[in-house]
């Protein structure tokens, strides 16, 4: 049997993260082959994940990778603690999900986790996720990712709070230059800010608009002031209230947060760029990731796991 020295294990830690003694027996079971060994680390690895699974992944990172002006991913992926999502290791694994899904063509999570890995072609992505699974020691999950192509003209994003909201725009012009891009840039800032649903009133479904219509009158019913008033009256009501909300979920409608007087939408900000730079601008998407929107989040007692671990 083949003599297992210090330097071995070191260097085996190095490239696993496993533990010292794990290393050290995965080493004696191989005879030394650090190969054989790093296998061995990775099935042990892959089992911890599968313990994992049915812990909740509501903390982590989005980030956006992007290819010129024309083409940008965002993906969400998850960790179980907001300690783990600040971690460097954790932080650059994100970054090349991201890388990956800007030069993916899959068309559905599935099909992007069977892909081989970039950075290791005899992996796949999902084979990457459980390494680092393995290295991390917690559950880690690539929740979602979105990719955006601009045909004819460009794709700017935005990453807010380090990590916490990524949002891509896609705009239709004719120009490309760096005011037109500065001005994208503040809108997907906008989109970050305020979460509009919708690109333009015209985007918005006809169920949804009849939906809150429903709940509009349905409040206006119990409203003491509008008690008597005539149908004709009440129907403008519901109309009315119906277009403010709609100004408040539609991009296009909102109130420009940078305006000076305070009233310039972004439909007539986008119109004020486009004639300084002869061209006209048009939103055509937008994309807006924030991180464990959805997801139910654990509520921590540190506290009493201290006492657990400390027997009290």
């Amino acid at each position: 049997m083949a003599e297992i020295s210090a330097a071995m294990v070191k260097e085996l830690r190095e490239k696993t993260g496993a533990g010292m003694t794990d290393c050290k027996k995965a080493l004696s079971e191989t005879n030394g082959n650090m190969d054989e060994a790093i296998e061995i680390l990775r099935k042990n690895g892959q089992a911890k994940a599968v313990k994992k699974e049915s812990r909740i992944a509501a903390e982590g990172l989005c980030r956006i990778a992007v290819k010129g002006d024309t083409a940008a991913a965002v993906v969400e992926v998850n960790s179980e603690t907001d300690f783990v999502a600040k971690n460097e290791t954790f932080q650059q694994f994100v970054e090349a999900v991201a890388k990956q899904a800007v030069d993916s063509d899959a068309a559905d999570l599935d099909a992007f986790m069977n892909e081989a890995w970039n950075e290791d072609a005899s992996k796949t992505v999902k084979d990457a996720l459980v390494d680092k699974i393995a290295v991390i020691g917690e559950k880690l999950s690539i929740r979602r990712f979105e990719k955006v192509t601009a045909e004819s003209g460009c794709v700017v994003s935005y990453v807010h709070g380090g990590g916490r909201i990524g949002v891509i725009i896609e705009a239709g012009t004719a120009v490309v230059n760096d005011a037109v891009k500065e001005a994208l840039t503040n809108l997907a800032m906008q989109v970050a800010a305020l979460s509009p649903k919708y690109v333009a009133t015209a985007d918005v479904s006809e169920e949804f608009k009849a939906h809150e219509k429903e709940i509009i009158a349905a409040q206006i019913a119990q409203d003491p002031k509008m008690a008597g008033k005539p149908e004709k009256v009440i129907e403008g009501a519901v109309t009315g209230r119906l277009n403010k909300e709609l100004k408040e979920v539609c991009l296009l409608e909102q109130v420009y947060v940078k305006a000076e007087d305070g009233k310039q939408t972004v439909a007539q900000y986008l119109a004020q760029v486009g004639k300084e730079n002869g061209t006209d601008i048009q939103i055509k998407r937008f994309v807006r990731f924030e991180t464990g929107e959805g997801l139910e989040k654990k509520q921590e007692d540190f506290a009493a796991e201290v006492a657990a671990q400390m027997g009290m």
